[in-house]
């Protein structure tokens, strides 16, 4: 066995900088939503164009709608903007969460 063993090629040695780590995805955004800065939404009717300014203005990551009587998840989401809206769908109070 040790004859044959001998008679083996050799590992290739490793290229230079073939050891470098894999390649990292890019980290996700992280929003921090504050609803003060979406305050100019409250009394005005909803549109995705408002959605887009009080989010954008709000920092936030996402934005929801909260329309009367809806089931809603209450799960915590820092970077979520939330518009709660009338049954007229003007916007009566943005908070985050």
């Amino acid at each position: 066995m040790a004859l044959l063993a001998a008679c083996a090629a050799p590992a290739p040695a490793p290229a230079p900088g073939a050891a470098a780590a894999a390649p990292v995805a890019p980290a996700e955004p992280v929003f921090q939503c504050n609803a003060e800065g979406a305050r100019f939404a409250v009394g005005q009717q909803i549109t995705p164009q408002l959605e887009a300014a009080a989010r954008a203005r709000a920092g936030a990551g996402t934005v929801r709608v909260l329309k009367p009587n809806q089931a809603v998840t209450m799960e915590l989401n820092a970077g979520r903007l939330n518009l709660s809206v009338d049954a007229r769908s003007r916007v009566k109070d943005v908070h985050c969460g």
